[in-house]
């Protein structure tokens, strides 16, 4: 089962609140937090530790308007995919909406099921962009650019194809990935790569990743395949 994935929600009714919350909650792809108002949003998002994969924002919030709210956050940095709600649906209101930075922009009422859908194709086209970062120990994992950056230690870790393709597909998974399995997602089925190949990347990679590649922390053994604990603690410097 893939690990669920980190929404912020930013709404002040608390009927859809709760709606939006339970229904992406029962995807078993989403964990949510919420928030009431922009105060309480940029409290959330101003930890230095949070990530979030996708933010849902009403536009009506009783401290602002979210539509200056998105493009404050596109100025401060945030590229994850924002998806606009609001009970406007003119032109010009939805042209405001994506200028400020939004995603995409639903309009209320919406039904449930097609904003989950709108959620995770927004999702699917960031995860692809040059923006797409994920948290992986003491590493920011930028899986389009094939690259890990500890900041703290200034460290940057160039990946393989292969490598990030191994990283990735394990980031997704929240038990360990038998190892025909992690072949298959990541080499496809081509009938000459064996378990030796695998187990070379896995390797080479806690060559990389690790600070005691002899006994990883991070990229694990577990359950006849490997497990990636991204949550693992922010890790000191290897010399």
């Amino acid at each position: 089962m893939p690990n669920r994935r980190p929404i912020l929600i930013v709404e002040d009714d608390e009927t859809l609140l709760d709606m939006l919350s339970e229904c992406l909650d029962e995807t078993l792809e989403f964990s949510v937090t919420t928030a009431a108002s922009i105060e309480a949003a940029e409290k959330i998002l101003g930890h230095e530790d949070t990530h979030f994969d996708a933010v849902i924002l009403d536009i009506g919030l009783p401290d602002g308007d979210g539509r200056d709210y998105c493009a404050r956050l596109r100025r401060q940095g945030h590229s994850m995919p924002i998806i606009m709600l609001t009970g406007a649906n003119e032109e010009t209101d939805v042209v405001r909406g994506l200028d400020s930075g939004a995603s995409d922009y639903v309009a209320k009422p919406f039904r449930a099921s097609e904003l989950v859908a709108r959620l995770r194709a927004q999702m699917r086209i960031f995860d692809r962009s040059e923006q797409a970062v994920f948290p992986v120990g003491p590493y920011t994992f930028r899986p389009a650019k094939k690259l890990l950056q500890d900041v703290a230690n200034n460290k940057r870790i160039r990946l393989t194809d292969k490598e990030t393709a191994v990283l990735k597909f394990l980031y997704r998974s929240e038990a360990a990935v038998n190892r025909q399995i992690l072949m298959h997602e990541v080499w496809g089925y081509n009938a000459t790569v064996t378990t030796h190949t695998l187990e070379t990347h896995i390797y080479r990679l806690r060559q990389k990743i690790e600070p005691d590649p002899a006994h990883p922390s991070l990229l694990v053994t577990e359950g006849g395949g490997y497990r990636l604990r991204p949550e693992t603690a922010p890790m000191t410097e290897r010399w």
